[in-house]
């Protein structure tokens, strides 16, 4: 096995993150993406002596295991990689990768409470980030998603499960208007062009939209046509949005170097366990809002009775979404966050909820706790996919707090940072997974730790 050669095999084990591993020819070879049991056909991309590298080309043979209904976008799409698996299949294949990993890092002796599937497996993303392009070269305008390992390639996924029928109808009559008007797409490769990004958000609970189309200031066009024919759709929800921004960044991210607002207002409002939060366009909510509530409750009954006079912090805290429901039984949160657009938005929800033993600081971790005046009886940490950095897992434990709930997004950071907290005194006590995000080789991980040293 070559560099550059075509190979045929049968995908072995999948891994957590959408890895799986292989054996062809006496060799471990490790892909992207991948099913058990599916016969692929693939290029090599590094090869040595015991083990090599591949990306899939084309899928010869479903695997057994694909038994699922799929939209007509899959294999195409590089959205939901494993939605023609059945759903129960799913969280199992999720739990097992998961387990590998504590049992790799000889993590054993806790409570394993299982995995909690998502309340609804299809319409369940209350966020959507779609791209302007075009599927093949000099071809009509696309919206929608990034072809399956293509950075250029956009399809239009008119037929895309993982949203309601709003989210589909303000693509397609977004996609058709701005074809109709001729108005010409971004290209990363030379960065000339106008529209960009359409970002869609919702309030699960509270039936409100907003509206965010993305474009450079290469033309002057006046947005304000479209905000009309949005006003115009008939859709379930309100529009209570409608937002221009102008990004000139040349990174494919959604970046603000000036913020219009067409219709309504600059934020739009959802409900989560009975708390009030004002989410603004660039602030980080939770994409699965129904999974969200059960993920907190968890994080709240990991916490147990978090009153009786105890200090929480909030690390990490982000818009304050848990700290703000710890804050109803316990004696005094502080939420402490590096953006400082997440902080104000944490104090404006805080008080919108009418909580004052809760308050939110800007700053890092350590520098903010140190000057502090009182200690933390529990900590609840919810960092970002790569974890807890540099001298983190050191200081959070320096702070000696009796326990730690730690929610994770990424449960490969997660139990390396268990193996650290384990070095430092403490001990995992419990731990469960929320699937937050079905279809997809996602899953959260919260687990209770206590010092015992």
């Amino acid at each position: 096995m070559k560099r550059k050669d075509i190979i045929e095999f049968e995908v072995g084990k999948m891994e957590f993150g959408g890895i799986s591993r292989s054996i062809y020819d006496n060799k471990r070879i490790k892909m992207k993406g991948g099913i058990t049991g599916q016969k692929v056909k693939a290029v090599v991309k590094k090869s040595r002596s015991d083990s090599g590298e591949v990306k899939m080309l084309e899928l010869l043979e479903a695997s057994d295991i694909e038994t699922a209904e799929t939209c007509r976008h899959f294999r195409e799409c590089g959205g939901c990689s494993i939605l023609s698996i059945p759903y129960e299949k799913q969280l199992e294949i999720k739990e097992n990768q998961v387990m590998e990993l504590f049992k790799a890092k000889n993590l054993t002796g806790f409570e394993y409470l299982g995995i909690q599937g998502s309340p609804s497996q299809t319409e369940y993303r209350n966020k959507m980030e779609f791209t302007f392009g075009d599927e093949v070269k000099d071809g009509p305008l696309s919206l929608g998603m990034h072809k399956t390992g293509r950075f250029i390639d956009i399809i239009t996924v008119d037929d895309c499960r993982l949203v309601d029928s709003d989210f589909i109808e303000i693509l397609t009559k977004t996609r058709d208007f701005f074809d109709e008007k001729e108005i010409p797409y971004y290209r990363s490769f030379n960065h000339q062009g106008y529209l960009r990004h359409l970002v869609i958000r919702k309030g699960e609970n509270t039936g409100e939209l907003m509206v965010n189309i993305v474009t450079s200031s290469q033309i002057d066009f006046d947005m304000n046509q479209y905000a009309e024919l949005l006003k115009s759709l008939n859709l379930k929800n309100e529009i209570v949005s409608i937002l221009h921004t102008i990004n000139d960044g040349l990174a494919d991210a959604v970046k603000c170097d000036e913020l219009r607002v067409l219709h309504g207002r600059d934020f739009f409002n959802e409900e989560v366990l009975g708390l009030k939060f004002k989410v603004s366009p660039f602030s980080f909510f939770q994409t699965n809002t129904k999974g969200a509530e059960m993920l907190y409750e968890i994080a709240r009954d990991f916490a147990g009775n978090s009153g009786d006079g105890k200090v929480v912090f909030d690390l990490y805290s982000g818009t304050g979404t848990i700290g703000q429901l710890m804050a109803k039984t316990a004696r005094k949160v502080y939420g402490i966050e590096l953006v400082e657009e997440a902080v104000e938005a944490a104090n404006q929800n805080a008080k919108l909820n009418g909580l004052r033993n809760c308050e939110f600081i800007a700053g890092d971790v350590s520098k903010i706790v140190s000057n502090l005046p009182e200690n933390a009886d529990l900590i609840i940490v919810d960092p970002p996919r790569a974890g807890i950095m540099g001298n983190g897992v050191k200081d959070i434990s320096e702070f000696g707090a009796k326990e730690i709930v730690y929610v994770s997004c990424n449960p490969k950071s997660l139990v390396e940072n268990l193996v650290e907290f384990e070095e430092r005194g403490y001990k995992i006590e419990k731990v469960k997974l929320m699937d937050m995000f079905p279809n997809t080789p996602h899953v959260e991980c919260i687990a209770l730790i206590q010092r015992v040293k």
